[in-house]
């Protein structure tokens, strides 16, 4: 019996060392990996979200259902945080000598701060306090937490409403270079690259140090930050490749930070689907070469300036979308994004984020 009650004890210090690692991990330490327990607790809140939607929903329904999918996981894993450490000290109360009763009891009190049970003994006390401080710990470190993930959220989302104006709702790149050929302002459109290559830059750094943000749902049910982003980079593909206009380096450095930024947030969130992670400019896209053609027809219907040579065009166009082409159908599926040509109507991919 001595010998199970330590056990107990020390399986009950290994769930509070682990959970309390887990939340200073997941809030405080700056690296794109989720622990267990958070990735557990995501995983979970997912399926029973998905039994939720149904088997052959809507858009409409997804989306619905889906929107309060990450807050309602983050409250829950604070939740499940505090219901291991009150396990994990209740375990190493029983292991000192206690009835099991006493020992929740004396748990609850402790981590609720109530005060209602306490021990006699100093080292016991001591134990004590440190529960109490370790529930106070990870609800403060909620409440430091949240705001982070919100002024991050309105400044992706800030970038995400601005495109609908030029690219439309869904957006896609074939309607921004139409729009604003039509303003006459193709000649200024390197003013874009500057702003939207901080957006990639800041959306590497959000989503990988704050991954359940991936799966934070934009106010309009038909934007989302992946179909935005996959818009851009193939605005800036048809920029550097299609339209006949000097060669832009800004157009060329917003795709490279565009496809490392969306390559890191999908090794993050999807770490076990396989990603080329330096494709050769001829390897085949999920773009038909009959699309690209139907498109470049749309664009020389609106009189935007192309390039003489459309086999040529096309090859460069391949060679830039094949950086991002298999990483964003892969962002598109795991969160669910609205319908946008070119990005959600075909992402088969049939990862799930872990």
């Amino acid at each position: 019996m001595v010998i199970a009650r330590i056990a107990v004890a020390l399986a009950g210090v290994y769930l509070i060392l682990a959970t309390f690692g887990s939340a200073v991990r997941t809030v405080v330490l700056p690296r794109g990996r989720s622990p267990r327990i958070t990735r557990n607790v995501f995983v979970v809140m997912r399926r029973l979200f998905r039994l939720r939607i149904g088997p052959r929903p809507t858009y409409e329904r997804t989306d619905s259902v889906l929107a309060p999918y990450a807050p309602v996981s983050l409250i829950t894993l604070v939740f499940v945080w505090l219901a291991i450490v009150f396990v994990g000290y209740a375990a190493a109360y029983w292991g000192s000598g206690r009835s099991v009763t006493d020992s929740i009891v004396l748990s609850g009190s402790s981590l609720t701060t109530l005060g209602f049970e306490r021990p006699d003994a100093l080292g016991w006390f001591l134990v004590v306090l440190s529960e109490a401080a370790v529930g106070l710990v990870i609800v403060a470190l909620l409440i430091t937490y949240l705001p982070s993930i919100y002024a991050a959220f309105s400044r992706r989302e800030a970038m995400v409403a601005s495109l609908e104006t030029r690219a439309g709702v869904p957006p896609s790149a074939e309607a921004l270079v139409i729009r604003v050929w039509a303003i006459e302002w193709l000649d200024k459109v390197q003013d874009f690259w500057p702003a939207w290559e901080a957006w990639f830059i800041d959306l590497q750094e959000t989503h990988t140090t704050f991954p359940s943000l991936a799966f934070f749902r934009s106010p309009q049910p038909e934007q989302s930050w992946v179909t935005t982003a996959g818009a851009m980079l193939d605005t800036a593909s048809f920029m550097a490749s299609t339209i006949d206009r000097p060669r832009d380096p800004a157009a060329e450095l917003l795709l490279r930070s565009g496809y490392i930024a969306l390559r890191r947030i999908a090794g993050v969130l999807i770490p076990r689907a396989t990603f080329p992670s330096d494709p050769r400019p001829t390897d085949p896209i999920s773009i038909a070469r009959a699309e690209y053609d139907e498109a470049v027809d749309r664009l020389a219907a609106a009189g935007v300036p192309l390039v003489d040579d459309r086999d040529l065009a096309w090859k460069a166009f391949n060679g830039w979308r094949v950086n991002y082409d298999a990483v964003l159908l892969g962002l598109a599926r795991v969160t669910d994004a609205p319908y946008a040509p070119w990005i959600s109507d075909r992402s088969v991919l049939t990862v799930r984020p872990r």
